[in-house]
Parts: structure tokens; C-alpha cells; sequence
């Protein structure tokens, strides 16, 4: 799966392991933020039925393959569509200008490429599934040979050796069907899927702080919507990012528009992750949380990300900048009647 700031690659133990505490029988999960799927992916494989959601065109994408594709429906045909995409000839086109030559984020070679797959995959017709599939598939193939230090925020001054390497499709990890039922991708507001859902457990990875998830990953936006957009900046980031704000990551916003959410929420179990460096308290999120039950704290000493640990750069790549501090904590959040039964 992309690289990615706020991945829970390293927290998926401790999130599946509160969930099992919570529903050892499998049971409908909802993921509200569901960013790269890895946490949905990981539920959907160990029996749960999972609906996934997030606002984000890239993310919804993900979601569609890593969640609601199955294993056995999608497998056979994903692999036949990524033999072809993998003999179409490279043609340079807007994605090869606008992240190749007027930003340096992958090789020209390799943009090339991107762009002939991309316009490929869009004159199939293809079902959500399989177009999702292929999608995935080269994001993630984008994304190995990428030149930046894991954000789309700048690239590094020289080549990474990774961006000098070819392009190579691979199929995503599907998952196997659930017997308890279809999951599926949602690409809608968090408080509409919160007032929706009607299953047992909820898990929310808000976006905690001022650092936007599109604005980090707008390579991948236009990847997936293909739509060509205005673009600004060093970075060249689609001109949306400018109006497509969230409340969460704003300090005055996260308050309500959390709070609206778990309200929203009617499933009898909610986890929610955090993270020491986000706009509202350890204190804050626990009194919030209160009135739905009583609340675990689980903490987790995680490096910061990546991005964080090589320091403030200029540009022209120039350390301007020193790092503050190398770790942080990361929270679960339990609230649930059977609160206690997942203490250590």
C-alpha cells in the first residue's frame, strides 16, 4: 500500500486486536476515515463485514479495492487487465508535464507511462471493481518509484534511487468474500455514513491536526479523478486544495465537528484513534467520549513520521530547519460497556 502520514501499518495489531475484544464473533464495522484501507483491509480479513468511507476520490479508490472487491470474483480478471495496461506504450501527456517536467516527482520515463496506463484504464468501461483495481494498482506502482520523502508536499532535489527504476504493475492484496456479507466504499460525508451505519462498532482516524490529506496526496486526487486540473505552486497542487477544507483540520473546527460525529454515531462500540501531536487532548477526546460509555485509553510510542524526522527544508532541499522531538504517542480510544474486558 502508498506511503502514507497517518498510516496505521504499525497500529493494526493493537486496532484489530480492541476489535476482536469488542466483537470476537465478527460483526459490521464501519470506517469512517478510511484513508489508505489498510485498517479496513485487515478487518475484511478477519471475518469482519466492513464498510469503508472517506471524501477523498484516492481514498474512496482504495477502499473500493482493498474492501469491497472480493478475492474470488475480481482476482482472475484484475489479472488479465494488468498484463495488458503493462504492454501499453508510453505517451506523455498532462500528468507526465505537470509531475515530470514543471514538478520532479517521478522520472519523465516513468510519467510516460502513468500517463498512456491512466488514459488506458479510462477508455475500458470497466465495472467500479476492476477499474478500482487498476487504479490501485498503479497508484501503488507510482508510488515505489516516487521522488519525495513520502508526502507530495515537495521532491527531493536529486533523483530518489527508487524514481530511477521502471514502472511495475502489481495486483493489490484482495480480500476473500465475508460470509456475513458484501463490504463496500462509501465516498460521502463523515456524518452522513455516521448517521447510516447501522451495525455494531465504529472505528474513527480523524484527520487530527492542520496537515490536509488531499493537500499531502493531491498526486493521487488527479491520478484517480484524471480531470487535468489548474495546478499551483512548487508542488503544483490541484488549485481544489485551496477550497476543499476540512473542519478537522482546523484547531477551532475539530471540536464540533467530532463531536457531531460520535453523536451521530448509533453503534453500540466506538474506537477512536489519536494522536499526541492533534489539535484536542488526551483529556479532551476522553470527557467527549464519556457520554457514550465508559473509555479505555490504549497508548502506543510510535516515530514520527518520515517527513518529520528528516527536518525543515527549503527548495532548494536546504535543512532550514531543526526537528523537534523524534517520537510521539499514538491512542485508542475504547468506549464500550465491555470497555474493561480489554484491559492488559
Amino acid at each position: 500500500m502508498i506511503k502514507y502520514l497517518g498510516s496505521k501499518r504499525a497500529l493494526l495489531d493493537p486496532i484489530t486486536t480492541a476489535v476482536r475484544g469488542l466483537l470476537p464473533n465478527g460483526g459490521h464495522v464501519c470506517d469512517l476515515f478510511s484513508g489508505t484501507a489498510r485498517v479496513g483491509h485487515a478487518l475484511k480479513g478477519r471475518g469482519h463485514r466492513v464498510w469503508s468511507n472517506d471524501h477523498n476520490a484516492y481514498a474512496h479508490t482504495l477502499a473500493t479495492a482493498y474492501v469491497q472487491a472480493d478475492h474470488e470474483r475480481w482476482q482472475a480478471p484484475a489479472e488479465r487487465l494488468l498484463a495488458e495496461l503493462a504492454t501499453t506504450p508510453p505517451a506523455s501527456g498532462w500528468f507526465t508535464k505537470a509531475f515530470c517536467e514543471d514538478a520532479r516527482y517521478f522520472t519523465p520515463a516513468n510519467g510516460a507511462r502513468i500517463d498512456a496506463i491512466r488514459d488506458r484504464i479510462e477508455t475500458l468501461g470497466l465495472e467500479p471493481e476492476l477499474k478500482a483495481i487498476a487504479l490501485v494498482s498503479l497508484m501503488e506502482a507510482a508510488d515505489r518509484v516516487d521522488s519525495t520523502a513520502g508526502v507530495q508536499m515537495a521532491y527531493m532535489k536529486a533523483w530518489a534511487p527508487r524514481a530511477l527504476k521502471p514502472l511495475d504493475l502489481r495486483l493489490p492484496a484482495l480480500q476473500p468474500a465475508v460470509a456475513a456479507g458484501p463490504c463496500r466504499a462509501a465516498r460521502a460525508d463523515a456524518l452522513d455514513i455516521a448517521s447510516a451505519f447501522d451495525g455494531d462498532l465504529v472505528y474513527l482516524d480523524p484527520p487530527y491536526n492542520q496537515h490536509s490529506y488531499l493537500g499531502n496526496y493531491h498526486v493521487w486526487e488527479s491520478l484517480v479523478l484524471w480531470d487535468r486540473p489548474e495546478t499551483y505552486g512548487i508542488a503544483n497542487k490541484r488549485i481544489d486544495v485551496r477550497t476543499r477544507k476540512s473542519a478537522f483540520n482546523s484547531r477551532p473546527g475539530i471540536g464540533p465537528a467530532l463531536q457531531a460525529v460520535i453523536q451521530a454515531i448509533r453503534a453500540p462500540h466506538l474506537i477512536v484513534s489519536f494522536n499526541d501531536e492533534g489539535y484536542l487532548s488526551r483529556e479532551q477526546l476522553v470527557e467527549m467520549l464519556s457520554a457514550r460509555g465508559p473509555v479505555q485509553v490504549i497508548e502506543i510510542a510510535r516515530p514520527r513520521y518520515v517527513g518529520a524526522r528528516i527536518g525543515i527544508h527549503n527548495p532548494k532541499g536546504e535543512k532550514v530547519g531543526t526537528v523537534g522531538r523524534l517520537r510521539n504517542v499514538e491512542y485508542l480510544f475504547v468506549v464500550s460497556d465491555h470497555a474493561a474486558s480489554l484491559a492488559a
